[in-house]
């Protein structure tokens, strides 16, 4: 994403916090950002379209900055669970997402409420795969109903604490609190045997053949930051095509496999890059596609 349409974003961010989405108008935007109608035409379709570029942007960055509180520890430990949504939970509040969200869903826009929508399930996916690696396979039966209740419990409590002790509270305590007590549900549905939501029911909410899973995204990070690391500002054209495959991963509804082999077709030729790190990255999307078309294959039998 070039500068100045990250710069609209952000001055559009700060209108609709202080006058709210519904209340800031195209006009609004063009004035206070500094740009031209046509400018503004170019790169959005419109103001939804600007919001949700709005949403991507911040949660692409926080979704980076939690995948990297992974790297190097144990999955499967309860204290990086809970570092990852302290993260998630200050940047809403940081960014007053959650103000945002909810006029979204009281508005009578459909596109902007299913957007977010697929948001929400795509966390609740998040979080149950996060507890597949802290609880294991033998809880699986629960980790749906487990990752519904889990972010029901913590929403709510944020909210409430927020409002009995101030907006400007530390949410660390929310967090801690929420994150034991569904250790203890979870724990209590296994010892009963009872479910409600079956797993197999995000297939039909996300279908997720196409989608990365946390290792591969952890590899992908990896990679990616190590041949970044390597240039310099003068490099830029190679920096994008390195974030634009980082993006079609980690951001896109389903990774264009034609067009990621034609950025890494560009990166193979680029002699300034280390091009055995450049081979890694080329073989790890190509496994990458290999899985997804053995997957796509099962699930057609």
């Amino acid at each position: 994403m070039n500068d100045r349409k990250q710069h609209v974003i952000r001055m559009a961010h700060q209108l609709f916090i202080e006058r709210g989405f519904q209340a800031t108008s195209i006009q609004d935007i063009l004035e206070y950002s500094g740009i031209s109608k046509g400018t503004f035409y170019n790169y959005f379709s419109s103001k939804n379209e600007l919001l949700i570029a709005l949403f991507k942007a911040l949660y692409g960055s926080m979704e980076t900055s939690r995948d990297e509180l992974l790297i190097g520890q144990d999955r499967a430990d309860l204290t990086i669970f809970i570092k990852q949504i302290e993260l998630q939970m200050n940047t809403n509040k940081k960014n007053k997402l959650i103000t945002l969200f909810e006029e979204v869903f009281v508005s009578n826009d459909e596109d902007l409420k299913q957007f977010l929508k697929e948001g929400q399930k795509r966390m609740i996916q998040w979080v149950f795969n996060r507890f597949l690696e802290l609880f294991g396979e033998d809880k699986r039966p629960y980790l749906l109903d487990g990752a519904i209740m889990f972010l029901g419990i913590l929403h709510h409590n944020v909210k409430y604490y927020s409002i009995a002790n101030g907006s400007s509270v530390d949410i660390s305590p929310v967090v801690h609190y929420s994150v034991h007590r569904i250790v203890t549900l979870l724990n209590d549905a296994a010892n009963a045997g009872e479910q409600l939501n079956k797993p197999e029911q995000m297939s039909t909410w996300l279908p997720d053949a196409s989608k990365p899973n946390e290792v591969f995204k952890e590899k992908l990070y990896h990679i990616i930051a190590t041949l970044k690391n390597s240039l310099d500002e003068n490099q830029m054209k190679s920096i994008e095509l390195l974030d634009f495959i980082q993006d079609e991963f980690l951001h896109s509804k389903k990774s264009r496999e034609f067009l990621i082999e034609s950025v890494l077709c560009s990166l193979r030729n680029d002699q300034t890059l280390d091009q055995k790190t450049v081979a890694k990255l080329d073989q790890l999307v190509k496994d990458y596609f290999v899985r997804v078309a053995e997957a796509c294959e099962q699930s057609n039998k």
